[in-house]
């Protein structure tokens, strides 16, 4: 199905690959995108479980922009074990002007197409999406 904003079509893998995500627990995070010549959104990286947060993030390119989804695992004030689906769209201020309007258009109808999504944070360098701020975000 075509995003009516930018007229890119989502892979069914991405669909496909969340679900495992979400309700297998087979991935800790999926980096997604965007395939300019076929006009699709695509999965870039499949996070391992065992994989941490700093693998995440030194997955995501210094120049080009991605969508990610992150499991994160927490233990609230209460001493229970939880666990949040991030959506973190990723535009470091490096990229190109073109490949951040792509991305910024498709944002919304992409986010939509995973559903289960919980915590969403825009970032364009790391220090927006460090482990402290996904940890508040979270709680």
């Amino acid at each position: 199905m075509a995003n009516s904003a930018s007229g890119l079509a989502v892979d069914d893998e991405c669909k496909l690959r969340f679900s495992e995500l979400k309700t297998k627990r087979y991935f800790r995070f999926i980096v997604f995108k965007i395939e300019e010549k076929a006009m699709q959104i695509t999965v870039d990286r499949l996070g391992q479980p065992e994989e941490s947060y700093e693998d995440f993030t030194k997955s995501l390119p210094t120049d080009e922009c991605r969508y990610a989804v992150y499991d994160f695992d927490f233990v609230t004030d209460e001493n229970c074990q939880k666990s949040k689906i991030f959506f973190i769209a990723w535009s470091p201020d490096t990229s190109k002007v073109r490949n951040k309007m792509l991305y910024a258009s498709s944002k919304d109808r992409f986010k939509r197409e995973l559903d289960g999504i919980q915590v969403e944070l825009q970032a364009t360098d790391p220090s927006e999406m460090s482990l402290d701020i996904v940890r508040c975000r979270a709680l």
